[in-house]
C-alpha cells in the first residue's frame, strides 16, 4: 500500500547525483567551499550542470561576482567533513584549512580544486537568467579532473534528513544502449 508524503520532499527521491562540494574564490583571493546537493546535468554539449546556490549560501556572491567554480566530488570516506563543511559559513570560516583540505590549483579557472576528492570539474557561469526566480546557475564544465589511483571510488547521494546513501554493486548494461552508443566511451 503507498503512503503518501508531502511534495516538498520529491528530492529524497529524484536527487540521483552524488553530493558535491562547490570550491569559489572571492575577489578578495579569499577560498571557500560549501556542500551542494541540488544539482542536475542539463544537456552533454557543452556539458552543462544546474546548481542551485541562493543568497544564504556565502558561495553565491563568489560565484555570481567571479563567474567561476569547480565542482569536487567526495567519495565516502570525506562523508563527516562533507556534512561538516555544510554546517558552517565561509564567511566566519576558512574551510580548506579548518577540515584538513587540500586547495590546489585549477588549470581555466581561479577557484581550487579540492585534493581530497575523487573528481574535480572546472567551471565557468553560463547561464543566470533563471537565478533571480530560482537561485540556479548553469554552469559550463570546462576540465575534469580525476584522481585515477585513489581506491576509495564509492559516492554520497542525500536521502534528507542527514541520511546518505552510498554507492554500492554497479552493473554495466552498454550494451544495451543501442540508441545512446555515441555517447559511450
Amino acid at each position: 500500500m503507498f503512503k503518501e508524503m508531502p511534495a516538498s520532499k520529491a528530492y529524497r527521491l529524484l536527487e540521483s547525483g552524488p553530493i558535491v562540494m562547490v570550491s569559489t574564490r572571492a575577489t578578495n583571493g579569499s577560498d571557500n567551499l560549501m556542500t551542494m546537493g541540488f544539482h542536475m546535468m542539463v544537456q552533454h554539449e557543452p556539458a552543462l550542470v544546474g546548481a542551485i546556490i541562493g543568497p544564504w549560501d556565502h558561495s553565491h556572491e563568489a560565484l555570481r561576482r567571479t563567474g567561476e567554480c569547480v565542482l569536487a566530488i567526495p567519495t565516502v570516506d570525506l562523508a563527516r567533513i562533507v556534512v561538516d563543511v555544510g554546517n558552517c559559513s565561509g564567511s566566519e570560516t576558512d574551510k580548506f584549512k579548518r577540515f584538513g583540505l587540500t586547495a590546489l590549483p585549477a588549470t581555466d579557472v581561479r577557484a581550487p580544486l579540492v585534493g581530497e576528492c575523487l573528481a574535480n570539474l572546472e567551471c565557468r557561469v553560463a547561464d543566470t537568467s533563471l537565478l533571480d526566480r530560482y537561485r540556479l546557475f548553469i554552469l559550463e564544465v570546462k576540465r575534469i579532473w580525476v584522481d585515477q589511483d585513489r581506491k576509495e571510488r564509492r559516492l554520497i547521494h542525500h536521502a534528507g534528513d542527514g541520511k546518505f546513501i552510498v554507492d554500492g554493486e554497479t552493473i554495466d548494461l552498454g550494451d544495451r544502449m543501442v540508441r545512446w552508443q555515441y555517447l559511450m566511451d
